[in-house]
C-alpha cells in the first residue's frame, strides 16, 4: 500500500449469498466491528435484492454500499439486467464490473466490460474493474501480455478523470474459488505491471493515484502480508466478506 499517494479499498463481493434480512444483520455486524478503521474504505457489494436494505443498513456507519453488475444502456428489453440508473437510484456509490465469474459463465468480453464500465462511470459511480488471466495462461507465461491487454481495452475510451473514479481489482481467475491465492511477490508483480499500463495510457501521476486491488482469495490469514506490498492497494474478498468477523480481521490489517 502508498496511502500517501492512493486510497486502500477493501471491498466485499457476496456474490449470490445472502437474503435481505440475512444482509441487514451482516452489515449491521460488519460496520459494528469495523467502527473507527478509517485507514482504509470498506465497501459490500451485494446482490440487487440486498441492496435497499444494505444502505438502509449501513447509513451513519463507514461501510458503503455497491452493486455486482451493470447495464450499459440506460433503458429497454433487457430482461433481468440492472442499469446505472437504477443502481444510483437506490443509494449504491460503487458497482463490480467484468468479475472472472461474469467473463466466464455468462459470455462477459472485453467490450461489454468496458460498455458497462463506462456507463456506471457516467451515471456517477465508481467501478471496480476486474481483470486476469486463467491459469492455462499463467502457465504458457503469458500473464504480462493477457493482462496488459486487458487493461488497455477495458479501460478504452476513459479519461484521465474518469480514472479518479475506477479501482481496478487484479484477479488471478486461477485463484479464486481454488484455494490458491498468488503469492504477495506474485500479486505485486501483476499489479505493478497493471500500473505501468496506465501510466503508458494515462501518464505516471494517474497511475500513482489509481487504486488497484488485489482479488484472488484475499483471506484474514495472508491479508497483512499481500497489503504490505506497495502496488497492493487492498482486496476485493469473496468468502471471508460472508463472515463479518474474518472481513474484519482484513480491515484491520489494512490500517
Amino acid at each position: 500500500m502508498k496511502k500517501e499517494v492512493r486510497k486502500t479499498v477493501i471491498a466485499g463481493n457476496w456474490k449470490m449469498n445472502m437474503t435481505p434480512s440475512e444482509a441487514v444483520a451482516a452489515v449491521k455486524e460488519t460496520a459494528s466491528l469495523t467502527a473507527g478503521k478509517d485507514g482504509c474504505d470498506i465497501v459490500l457489494c451485494v446482490p440487487f435484492v440486498d441492496i435497499a436494505p444494505a444502505v438502509e443498513a449501513a447509513k451513519g456507519t463507514n461501510v458503503k454500499i455497491g452493486a455486482q453488475n451493470v447495464h450499459f444502456e440506460k433503458k429497454g428489453a433487457f430482461t433481468g439486467e440492472v442499469s446505472a440508473d437504477m443502481l444510483t437510484e437506490t443509494g449504491v456509490g460503487y458497482v463490480i464490473v467484468g468479475h472472472s465469474e461474469r467473463r466466464q459463465y455468462f459470455g462477459e468480453t472485453d467490450e461489454t466490460v468496458n460498455k458497462r464500465a463506462k456507463a456506471a462511470l457516467d451515471a456517477g459511480l465508481t467501478v471496480i474493474l476486474c481483470l486476469g488471466e486463467v491459469l492455462e495462461q499463467r502457465q504458457a507465461g503469458i500473464t504480462r501480455e493477457i493482462v496488459s491487454m486487458q487493461t488497455k481495452l477495458d479501460l478504452a475510451g476513459f479519461t484521465a478523470e474518469e480514472m479518479k473514479r475506477v479501482i481496478i481489482a487484479y484477479e488471478p481467475v486461477w485463484a479464486i474459488g481454488t484455494g490458491l491465492t498468488a503469492t504477495p511477490d506474485q500479486a505485486e508483480e501483476v499489479c505493478a505491471i497493471i500500473r505501468g499500463v496506465v501510466a503508458e495510457l494515462y501518464g505516471g501521476e494517474v497511475a500513482e493515484a489509481t487504486t488497484i486491488q488485489y482479488g484472488g482469495s484475499m483471506n484474514d490469514g495472508n491479508a497483512k502480508e499481500l497489503l504490505a506490498k506497495t502496488d497492493v492497494d487492498g482486496g476485493l474478498i469473496g468468502g471471508a466478506s460472508l463472515v463479518p468477523e474474518k472481513f474484519a480481521r482484513i480491515v484491520e490489517a489494512a490500517q
